[in-house]
């Protein structure tokens, strides 16, 4: 059983930046790739981020490529999402997700545990 936390969303106005973490307990995630997830109000969640288990590759939605960035510290058992150049478009709950693989895709399904979310709320 994997459980995990998000955190470091909160109002920042457009243009600014966030840094959201997701730290994982239970077990280690170091075998696993991990994606981030998000859904605003009235629609459908949908892929952010992920990146391969050791970190060596990453993959992102067109709609935030070059501007955010998916870490991760294996030996912190943390994944990091880092959102630069935020628009009010960006605004949603925010979700951390393990995959069941070590490659990352870009389904909801192919993730087995989630965390509670955490709130990006960008003014413009």
């Amino acid at each position: 059983q994997v459980h995990l936390v998000e955190s470091g969303g909160g109002l920042v106005q457009a243009g600014g930046s966030l840094r959201l973490s997701c730290v994982a307990s239970g077990r280690t995630i170091s075998s696993d790739a991990m994606g981030w997830f998000r859904q605003a109000p009235g629609k459908e969640r949908e892929f952010v981020a992920a990146i391969t288990y050791y970190g060596s590759a990453t993959d992102y939605a067109d709609s935030v490529k070059g501007r955010f960035t998916i870490s991760r510290d294996n030996a912190a058992n943390t994944v990091y999402l880092h959102l630069n150049s935020l628009k009010p478009e960006d605004t949603a709950v925010y979700y951390c997700a393990k995959s069941e693989y070590a490659i990352p895709t870009m389904k909801g399904n192919d993730y087995n545990y989630w965390g509670q979310g955490t709130q990006v709320t960008v003014s413009s």
